[in-house]
């Protein structure tokens, strides 16, 4: 029998053996490794993937990897067993990793099993391998710069390529993160530029003048692109030198209007320090294109503008200023200033029928001034300017003016019964000046088949025409159009297409007549410039050259003191009385050669301006005789009743007192002390009716054609009044007034017309004011007296006075036929009133011979019956005395006013009458002077 220690021996050998039998394989794996661990994480990113391997597996422990071994000094790593089963584990840091310390680790791993059982007893390692890992680098370091400060020095007038250079470095330890890779400049508007390598240089020649020192903060970025921490202060430090260039000029020239021409640079001359120039050529450039519409023109409207230039008549406008006559661009966006007319893609204006004739003629002429840019959208659309196309039915254009790419298009499509062949139909030009937003002024002369293009003047020619069929006739209607195209066929409904986009002004056609060139470059031409004073007192050498609009001038010359006193007598000129206000810039820029110089000194340019005051603003007044009766004959004579003989239009201006003190100027509010008249043009005035237009079978006004001539005056006539049209003096214009006349051949349903004139200038800039007129036709026979008197007497305005005396008087000059409620009181007063005038008849014939003297002097004016002044226009009203009445005394207006309170009382009680009459009589006589004196109207006793 065993013993029991004999058996566990037995048991252990067994046992070893079945042990060594079992674990039989160490693990495996790979020979080497490669890792990578960012900076201050605890993962290393291993390739291949930390996995051990075991040919004793599945076999519980001995198929098992319990555990990873590293092998170096003090390595910061651990490697742990994620899975026992597959072998696979995990390398990681045992604490921070610093890259800036060390950039890369080298070490041994090692892998092993689990041994034969639970004890970890024969366990098998496996083979070295070698693990090389790299520490990836954090962007934790901004960039910081060497100094706390750089200064440079530079000398004025030169460009250097580098003034100074700065350097910043990043504690990073990788490339990408320690290396920096740009700077900046941070202050703005500074004339620096700086390169990646940290190299300062001036972008411009800096001026002493302009800036002594410039203080310029920089900036550094590593290629992380993280930013430096604190920014450093660059000092550059301009030295001055003689400075080449123009000296002793001002900035800003000042321009007052009417002052005629000044001189821009009175004291300039040029500073060359010594430098050999043997030439220079100097241009001044006048800066206007943002007035008005491109410079200073006259504001006049188109039709007065061609009248001025001597145009043909007959220009018609397509673009007036909307009215009651023309509202046709009441809906349009306007700038009244100028009269433009702005476009947005979605206006258009038809024009009303009549305005234009249907049959242009094979000659007309277009006219207008256009601000146009590139067409929006990839493919350009046409951009209509005028259209006249077909109303209804169908879409054919007869003739229109288009933009189309940045070209001007114009299409004229005959009709079949004038040509049955091929014609010329559209005529196309390509220029720049069509999309450069700029103002410029356009004119198409159509002399079929030739049409001619000027544009500011100058003469283009198509470079393309194409040619067409002629329009079949038909009966449908024509629609003339602005801004877009009428299409009335081939759409549900009828509406405008091809709109246009931009600015439009003075946009005319003239039927039948083609305009000359002479014509045209008075349209278009700049009333601003620059000028030359004394000509023949340039230096010799001296050449000069002005563009067409004198707004550029050219100088050369070989000696400098010569180009010193040429430049001194360029001059601003600007031949409008009432000029736009504003800023005109001035550019004058050189160029210099030297004697074999490769390098020549450099002028710098002059930018100036001049500052335009505001015109003093004229107030226009139109004075006259307001109030006059004429007998009806007169009326209906051929030549009629001359309304304005002594109307009078004057100007005046209101000067200002301006204290030698200027902090008082701002203080005190300046104050008239003196009206001056001033002369100037007119441009219309218009006689207007007031109340029911004019009846053309019985009434008109009219003038005499020849009182035109010899004038830039026309006229035109309607119902609504008389319109007297054209730049010309005020003087001419009071003359053409006074012989307009009124005419009546039907008086007897008239009893009075009043009129209202109005003038303007500069397209109603300036305004005068509305001087009223009231005529009243005064009836011969009796009847007609009575009906006259009835008309006077009784209207609203005497039952009103008696309630409302105050209205009555500012009512004095209406008119008003009597109401039906009122016909009693009509008759009874004119039965009363008729009485009176054959009582004072009677006292008048026995009166003594000067009372009658002064009244036949009335009586050859007013041509009827002086017995009808007696009569009381209304009894109630307080008619204005005169202001100077030598004939009469206090006394005898005391007496007056006593005879008109008894004429009311005679009025009110029939009873009375004949016991007043004589006491009446007694006192008319007096009152007669002075009621036929108002009714002349006096015009040395009315206010003005």
């Amino acid at each position: 029998m065993w013993r029991c220690w004999e058996w566990a021996l037995l048991w252990l050998g067994v046992g070893s053996l079945l042990a060594l039998k079992v674990n039989k394989h160490k693990p495996w794996i790979e020979t080497s490794y490669h890792g990578v661990i960012t900076e201050n994480n605890d993962t290393v990113i291993l390739d291949p993937p930390l996995v051990a391997l075991d040919k004793d597996a599945p076999v519980p422990y001995a198929g098992e990897i319990c555990a990873f071994k590293i092998h170096g000094q003090e390595m910061p790593f651990e490697a742990v067993v994620l899975n026992k089963t597959s072998g696979e584990g995990r390398l990681r840091a045992r604490s921070p990793i610093d890259c800036e310390l060390q950039k890369e680790y080298t070490f041994i791993i090692q892998a092993y099993d689990c041994g034969a059982g639970p004890s970890g007893t024969n366990w098998k390692k496996s083979h070295k391998a070698v693990v090389h890992i790299q520490v990836k680098d954090v962007n934790e370091f901004a960039p910081t710069f060497k100094e706390r400060s750089y200064k440079a020095t530079v000398t004025e007038g030169k460009i250097y390529d580098s003034v100074l250079q700065v350097e910043a470095m990043d504690e990073d330890c990788s490339p990408q993160y320690s290396q920096i890779c740009n700077y900046e400049i941070v202050t703005t508007n500074v004339p620096f530029a700086i390169d990646r390598n940290g190299n300062i240089r001036n972008t411009e020649k800096l001026s002493y003048d302009k800036q002594h020192l410039y203080e310029v903060m920089v900036t550094a970025f590593d290629c992380g692109q993280k930013r430096a921490t604190e920014d450093v202060l660059v000092r550059v430090e301009v030295k001055p030198v003689c400075k080449p260039g123009w000296q002793d000029w001002n900035k800003r020239i000042e321009y007052k209007p009417g002052s005629g021409s000044i001189p821009l640079f009175p004291s300039i001359h040029l500073e060359t320090c010594d430098g050999p120039v043997s030439s220079i050529q100097t241009t001044i450039e006048l800066q206007t294109n943002y007035i008005g519409k491109g410079c200073d023109r006259e504001t006049y409207s188109e039709k007065s503008l061609q009248k001025l230039c001597g145009a043909s008549s007959g220009v018609i406008d397509l673009l007036p200023t909307p009215s009651a006559a023309t509202n046709w661009t009441a809906g349009l966006l306007i700038d009244s200033n100028d009269m433009i007319f702005k476009f947005d893609g979605k206006q258009g204006a038809k024009i009303p029928d009549g305005i234009v004739p249907k049959n242009l003629t094979d000659q007309f002429t277009i006219t207008m001034w256009m601000k146009h840019g590139p067409s929006p959208g990839l493919r350009a659309e046409k951009e209509t300017i005028l259209c006249n196309s077909d109303k209804t039915e169908m879409n054919r254009h007869h003739y229109a003016l288009y933009v189309h790419n940045c070209r001007l298009v114009f299409l004229l499509r005959k009709d079949f019964d004038q040509a049955d062949t091929f014609r010329p139909a559209e005529f196309h030009w390509k220029l720049d000046q069509i999309c450069d937003k700029e103002w410029h002024y356009y004119i198409v002369n159509i002399e079929f088949p030739v049409v001619t293009l000027y544009m500011d003047g100058t003469t283009y020619e198509p470079y393309l025409v194409t040619n067409d069929w002629p329009i079949h006739p038909s009966h449908i209607a024509m629609q003339l159009t602005v801004g877009a195209c009428w299409q009335g066929g081939e759409v549900t409904k009828p509406r405008f297409a091809q709109y246009f986009h931009g600015s439009l002004a003075s946009l005319t056609i003239r039927p039948g007549k083609i305009e000359s060139q002479k014509v045209i470059s008075c349209l278009q031409a700049c009333k601003e410039g620059l000028d030359i004073n004394s000509l023949e007192s340039l230096g010799q050498g001296i050449k000069y050259h002005f563009n067409p609009s004198q707004s550029v001038l050219v100088i050369e010359g070989d000696d400098i003191e010569n180009i010193n006193q040429a430049l001194r007598k360029v001059s601003y000129i600007n031949s409008r009385q009432f000029p736009t206000s504003g800023i005109r810039r001035l550019k004058v820029s050189s160029r210099v050669q030297c004697f074999g110089e490769d390098v020549c000194i450099s002028i710098p340019d002059i930018d100036a301006y001049v500052m335009v005051f505001q015109a003093k603003e004229p107030k226009i007044t139109i004075s006259g005789m307001d109030h006059f009766a004429r007998p009806a004959s007169e009326f209906e004579h051929e030549k009629g009743v001359t309304l304005l003989p002594d109307i009078r239009i004057v100007s005046t201006v209101t000067k200002m007192e301006h204290p030698p003190d200027l902090k008082e100027t701002m203080d005190r509010v300046h104050k008239p002390v003196l009206l001056e008249e001033m002369h100037h043009n007119l441009d219309f005035c218009d006689i207007l009716v007031i109340g029911d237009e004019l009846n053309p079978k019985q009434e008109c006004l009219e003038l005499d054609r020849k009182e035109l001539q010899g004038k830039h005056l026309d006229a035109t006539n309607s119902t609504a009044g008389y319109s007297i049209y054209g730049v010309d003096t005020m003087k001419n214009y009071e003359q053409v007034l006074q012989h307009v006349h009124y005419r009546n051949w039907h008086t007897s349903s008239f009893f009075d017309r009043k009129f209202r004139i109005k003038c303007s200038e500069l397209n109603g800039r300036y305004t005068s004011n509305e001087f009223n007129l009231e005529v009243n036709i005064l009836h011969s026979s009796n009847t007609n007296i009575m009906e006259y008197v009835n008309h006077m007497v009784i209207q609203p305005q005497f039952i009103q006075s008696i309630h409302h005396p105050e209205e009555s008087i500012n009512n004095i000059h209406g008119s008003a036929l009597p109401s039906v409620a009122t016909i009693v009181i009509v008759t009874c007063v004119s039965i009363l009133v008729f009485i009176i005038v054959l009582g004072i008849y009677r006292i008048r014939t026995a009166f003594h011979h000067g009372t009658k003297e002064n009244e036949s002097s009335k009586e050859n004016e007013m041509d009827w019956d002086d017995s009808a002044l007696t009569i009381t226009v209304n009894p109630m009203e307080k008619h204005e005395e005169p202001r100077n009445v030598e004939e009469d005394s206090e006394e005898e207006e005391e007496e007056l006013e006593d005879e008109e309170e008894d004429t009311t009382s005679a009025e009110s009680d029939e009873s009375d009458e004949e016991e007043e009459e004589e006491t009446i009589g007694n006192k008319e006589s007096k009152r007669n002077v002075i009621r036929q004196d108002q009714l002349e109207w006096d015009d040395s006793t009315l206010p003005y």
